[in-house]
């Protein structure tokens, strides 16, 4: 039988054991070993100087940590005793207005999270389709799509929703075309590479009877892909949800609006009111979305 090149050959040592001589050890019989050099010094050493370096260059102290942690301390003591005329409006007149404003921000947030997370994720799967290398043969679009779903991952999403509110004017109307460039991201990303791991026996049978791809991806495949297509969907409208309070800060609606207004005026008391508000609901639609996609799997 013929051997192969590398077969009895001795193995190569890596860089740092060329540099760092192992120590050879004897043993009482005789016999000796190889101790390697520890690497673990020269690695915290090489992060300690990183850590160094980059404290040096932007400018990171302790001492000014030190120095205005009662800042932080005073501002958090404010946020965590909130304006409760929030949400007294709902039975006293006087607050009624607050709590209107409270509330037209959180539904306008909520819509533009629902609104935008639906359009987005719904383009999204027929692209992650044509980006799964085991459905789309021609690899020149899947490249291109791929490479296009590369760049919109990489804007971030105050970055969309500024461009947005240019284009389309100031308003929930930007806000909504932010999240559904950004949930269209991220749900196609993760939807392709969920395609490529599915079982391909079903889609080959279906089109050797005489279906084209398409039909023989709507009877063969989505049924493995669904669960997790809606679990996606389910997760990307969690995210929205923070995302879109604080889209108001470019102009383009929602509770960030409120947010900025708020803190301009140092007014933390407010503040804390309208994250509250936030948390119950963002609290609300993780765990009902939780508990869907256990069901879901």
């Amino acid at each position: 039988m013929k051997k192969s090149k590398t077969e009895g050959a001795a193995v190569r040592p890596a860089l740092f054991d060329r540099i760092f001589k192992p120590r050879t050890i004897t043993l009482s019989n005789g016999h000796t070993v190889q101790q390697p050099v520890s690497r673990a010094p020269f690695i915290a050493a090489l992060v300690i100087a990183v850590v160094l370096i980059s404290a040096r260059m932007t400018g990171f102290s302790f001492k000014i940590l030190i120095e205005r942690g009662n800042q932080l301390g005073y501002i958090l003591g404010r946020i965590f005793h909130p304006n409760w005329s929030y949400f007294k409006g709902f039975w006293v007149e006087a607050d009624r207005a607050n709590t209107m404003k409270l509330m037209t921000a959180l539904m306008d947030t909520i819509k533009m999270s629902i609104m935008g997370s639906f359009i987005g994720a719904t383009l999204a799967l027929p692209v992650a389709v044509l980006c799964s290398t085991n459905i789309n043969k021609t690899r020149p679009v899947v490249w291109a799509l791929r490479i296009l779903l590369m760049i919109i991952r990489t804007l971030p999403t105050l970055i969309i929703a500024k461009f947005a509110s240019l284009i389309f004017g100031l308003g929930t109307y930007a806000g909504t075309m932010a999240i559904i460039v950004f949930t269209f991201g991220i749900v196609a990303k993760m939807m392709y590479e969920s395609i490529e791991t599915i079982d391909m026996g079903a889609f080959e049978a279906t089109e050797s009877f005489g279906a084209n791809k398409f039909q023989a991806f709507w009877s063969a495949c989505m049924p493995q892909i669904l669960p997790t297509y809606l679990s996606y969907c389910l997760y990307s409208l969690e995210m929205n949800i923070r995302a879109a309070a604080i889209l108001g800060y470019v102009g383009a609606g929602g509770l960030g609006i409120l947010i900025n207004e708020v803190i301009g005026w140092r007014d933390y008391e407010s503040l804390g009111a309208v994250l509250l508000a936030l948390f119950v609901v963002v609290f609300i639609i993780e765990n009902t979305s939780e508990t869907l996609r256990k069901k879901l799997s």
